[in-house]
């Protein structure tokens, strides 16, 4: 009895996505040896393999060479396509074991004998003139070991690739193959949703023949037919969205003379701006200056200058006589930034007022940890208009927050924040109107990811550093003479007066987790290496006053290091620090990692980063190799691939059925370039030749997200 019922009637698009694949009901012979192994049926359906379109768009992973019986050579783990000419079953002397079926199998160039264990049902259902395929290991003497097995009415050309499939416990990639070619009369079923005029454009084959060579032929040119198709649609989606956001809100414009912000760029600004500095500038003040919310996503190189070019955004909404805000995700970075602007508007000092002398910004800090009174004053001017702008985290959202004119909103580090929540800031605005927004990130992202999960946004790059920062030299530490090496390092540097960090994955000590933790660090290095010098702790379990203290001694150079977690991954400035150490740094990601590395090498004097780890791991040795972090976020995608690459899922790359990530970078900027075509043309696809496509679209948009 065949493992799987073909129906060749041909089937509509709603047909083939719909109809079921059948599979036999197992008979009592057939049943599993045991009751937790699920039938061939309820496998497929662990798959997601319920209907016709679910089995063609079950695509193999790859393709191995079908081989015939006279070339198999000894142990060789091969698959073959045979027929059946005798077929016996004989008892196994081993206690337990069930009875051996052994079968005589032929194909036009020689005999053997296939032995299959465990499934004395056999006998009955491969009757002499069944097509099989087998896959298992040729044993010599003509005998074959038969690993996995189905009924297949197709032959398989000498050499011929045998397609590879994702399978799972009750299915084997020999059923899948099986079930494939028995309905491989629906693959001309397959309904092309792309227009023949950019199938030419595009030199693409139609989905029919695309779907056939991903199983019986091409499988890398079919794929990524298919993954074109898929990432099309992706683009469409997230550049429609793009339009509606610029389409659906207002915004007034800020395109007031630039006085305040001309003066501090003149005047009081204590260094000169970069290339890249200067240009995102430009590119921001034209956003500010349209009747629509700028929606810019500012990302750039550790050390590089985001927040300077975020405050020149934020004085454009001052020059207009209106007020701007500034959110990051943690108490830490929000102190961090408040102090950077502290340093850059003279008068604005850490009370949050303002003297009537210096830049004539008045300003703010708004966090969990604020006092009630402290809290009810810095509300109270802020509705009134007196604040012109506020630094705060997730308490600038609440909703008894509310702003005179709120005109601009600065979102650091976005991706740490939900959609709801970078959302509750347009509610902020006066009127219908919304706040033009600037995201940050000081993960720099690569265009593959930025086009996948960030279409909707514009995008402003800074590559270029400041003058004078100083070069960081980065090695991976193993091995105790590696330790030992490291410390003396260290302390070499210490006792020229510099500062050092120590970087630890936990705060406390954990059975369950193998690691190094803060607190435990610090009273060892105490007594230890470090006992000639001063050593700080810093974690985020400390209370903000504790924190507040400990970061300010270390800053003003009270201690020689600061034995810390990732709470100081960004936002620390202390420019006489020259050296981090991190300890299990393996357990970091490499964008991470770089972040963290850019806490040194900010002053005048060259720095060291030394990462504790295994010398042969990939991501540490890309960054003792590279201090890009373009290129190591593009290392850090190809290396991780479509999981997380800036602390969180993205979404847009999960969701992915045939596109591959980041290796389809190339297919996915031809899919963004052949969308933006599309939609300048017929911006909602109701030409007669975007039909299909446009269906498509909602399909894809009623489908359910999954988790």
């Amino acid at each position: 009895m065949p493992t799987h019922f073909a129906d060749t009637t041909p089937l509509d698009a709603a047909q083939l996505r719909d109809a079921p694949v059948r599979y036999p009901r197992p008979s009592r012979l057939q049943q599993p040896l045991t009751w937790n192994v699920p039938t061939v049926a309820e496998a497929a359906a662990l798959l997601g393999l319920h209907t016709v379109g679910d089995l063609l768009a079950h695509l193999p992973r790859d393709s191995g060479e079908g081989r015939t019986i006279d070339e198999l050579q000894v142990d060789e783990v091969a698959t073959v396509v045979v027929e059946v000419r005798r077929v016996t079953s004989r008892p196994v002397r081993r206690r337990g074991m069930k009875p051996l079926v052994e079968a005589i199998v032929v194909d036009g160039t020689g005999v053997m004998q296939a032995t299959f264990f465990n499934q004395p049902w056999l006998h009955r259902q491969y009757v002499p003139g069944t097509r099989l395929v087998l896959a298992g290991k040729y044993q010599g003497g003509n005998r074959f070991r038969v690993n996995s097995h189905a009924v297949t009415d197709e032959l398989v050309a000498t050499g011929a690739a045998v397609a590879q499939y994702p399978a799972t416990k009750g299915i084997t990639s020999t059923q899948i193959l099986a079930a494939v070619q028995a309905q491989r009369a629906h693959l001309h079923d397959a309904v092309d949703t792309l227009p023949l005029s950019l199938r030419r454009a595009e030199r693409l084959p139609d989905r029919a023949c695309a779907l056939t060579a991903a199983h019986f032929a091409d499988h890398e040119a079919g794929r990524r037919r298919l993954a074109f198709d898929e990432l099309l649609l992706d683009q469409i989606v997230q550049l429609r969205l793009r339009a509606q956001r610029r389409g659906a809100q207002a915004a007034t414009p800020l395109d007031a003379a630039p006085a305040v912000s001309a003066r501090w760029r003149a005047e009081l600004l204590p260094f000169t701006l970069t290339g890249d500095q200067d240009r995102a500038m430009t590119e921001i003040d034209a956003d500010l200056a349209r009747p629509r919310p700028m929606q810019r996503l500012l990302m750039g190189e550790v050390g590089s200058g985001k927040t300077v070019v975020a405050l020149h955004a934020m004085l454009r909404a001052v020059d207009a006589g209106r007020q701007a805000t500034m959110m990051a995700p943690t108490e830490t970075l929000a102190e961090q930034h408040f102090a950077t602007l502290c340093a850059l508007l003279p008068g604005l000092d850490a009370t949050g007022l303002l003297a009537a002398t210096g830049s004539g910004v008045r300003g703010a800090l708004l966090t969990g940890s604020t006092t009630t009174a402290r809290r009810r004053d810095i509300l109270a001017r802020l509705a009134s208009g007196e604040l012109d702008l506020i630094v705060g985290t997730h308490a600038l959202i609440e909703p008894d927050v509310a702003f005179a004119d709120l005109a601009l909103a600065v979102v650091d580090e976005q991706h740490r924040f939900g959609v709801s929540q970078r959302a509750a800031l347009d509610v902020k605005a006066k009127g219908a109107t919304a706040p033009h927004v600037l995201h940050m990130t000081a993960t720099p992202i690569p265009r593959t990811l930025r086009l996948a999960s960030f279409g909707a946004l514009d995008v402003t790059a800074l590559r270029e550093l400041p003058k004078g920062r100083r070069p960081i030299a980065t090695h991976v530490v193993s091995g105790d003479k590696g330790r030992e090496r490291a410390y003396e390092r260290m302390r070499e540097e210490l006792r020229s007066g510099r500062q050092a960090f120590v970087v630890c994955p936990l705060v406390a000590e954990s059975e369950a987790l193998a690691a190094r933790a803060a607190t435990a660090e610090h009273a060892r290095l105490q007594a230890g290496e470090l006992k000639d010098f001063t050593v700080l702790l810093l974690h985020g379990q400390m209370r903000p006053k504790a924190k507040a203290e400990t970061m300010a001694r270390f800053a003003a150079g009270e201690a020689d290091v600061l034995v810390a977690t990732t709470v100081i991954e960004v936002g620390i400035d202390v420019p006489n620090a020259t050296v981090m150490l991190v300890e299990d740094a393996e357990r970091y990601g490499i964008s991470q990692l770089h972040q963290l590395r850019g806490r040194v090498g900010r002053g005048e004097h060259a720095s060291l980063c030394l990462l504790f780890g295994p010398g042969d791991s990939r991501r540490l040795q890309a960054l003792a190799r590279h201090t890009d972090g373009f290129r190591l976020a593009e290392i850090d995608l190809e290396l991780r691939g479509e999981g997380e690459i800036t602390g969180t899922r993205q979404s847009g790359l999960a969701r992915h059925h045939f596109a591959r990530l980041p290796e389809d970078g190339d297919l996915l900027a031809r899919a963004h370039d052949r969308a933006q075509l599309l939609l300048d043309a017929d911006p909602a696809l109701e030409h007669a030749d975007h039909v299909l496509l446009a269906a498509a679209l909602a399909d894809l948009e009623a489908a359910p997200v999954a988790a």
